[in-house]
């Protein structure tokens, strides 16, 4: 597979490069300094998967992510960020990037989370994305405009939600894995991944991720 790594610190797109080259399934085809230099350089040189930092000087990497997605929708976003700034996250997963790990993973992490966007996965930190939820309530609850106010045509997606569903729905945007929804619903599992396919279809999300962003935006 190949990985194009965006970074503005030298010494890390570097430190990437050196690590997924040691693999003999990754190869890596460029390196980029922000957004706007990644935007062309997939244009040019066609990469799997793009290993995007979230915070760079020029554009950054929530607008560059939009920018490849919109025009390169076969070719898979993975966020790697020092998770500072909760909004600049929420904003770059309603993007559509395929996850986000921290900086200071394994080696090992990093490499498993490219393989596995590349596969057709979602790369998801249950803890982190526990605490990013937190914090992004916190914000919502500061904003003058109640966070449960939605737009017409949200409206009618949540209203036709189960309300098992909209259970589901408000417990992922809770941070809950399926195990704990299980638990606190007393239900299977399975019956709980059912919810969330269903719910993800029914409202014309990607994923648990943009689900969970969609629960804290307009139900919590």
């Amino acid at each position: 597979m190949r990985v194009l790594i965006v970074d503005d610190q030298r010494l890390m797109r570097e430190g990437l490069a050196t690590i997924l080259d040691l693999e003999p399934d990754l190869e890596v085809v460029g390196t980029a300094v922000d957004g706007r230099d990644a935007y062309a350089k997939v244009a040019e040189l066609r990469p799997d998967v793009v290993l995007m930092d979230i915070r760079m000087p020029g554009m950054d990497g929530v607008e560059g992510s939009e920018l490849i997605l919109k025009h390169f929708p076969e070719t898979k976003v993975l966020i790697l960020t020092t998770f500072d700034d909760a909004e600049l996250i929420m904003q770059v997963l309603e993007k559509g990037v395929h996850g986000y790990l921290l900086k200071d993973m394994p080696s090992e992490t990093i490499v498993s989370a490219v393989q596995t966007v590349y596969n057709g996965g979602t790369v998801l930190q249950p803890n982190i994305t526990a605490m990013l939820l937190k914090e992004l309530k916190q914000i919502s609850s500061k904003q003058p405009e109640p966070a449960s106010f939605l737009i017409p045509n949200e409206q009618e997606l949540v209203d036709d939600l189960t309300e098992r569903e909209k259970e589901v729905l408000r417990l992922l945007g809770q941070g809950l894995n399926n195990k704990e929804m299980a638990d606190l619903l007393f239900i299977t599992e399975g019956t709980v991944k059912n919810h969330v396919s269903n719910l993800i279809a029914k409202l014309g999300l990607r994923d648990r991720t943009q689900a969970a962003v969609f629960s804290v935006r307009h139900l919590l």
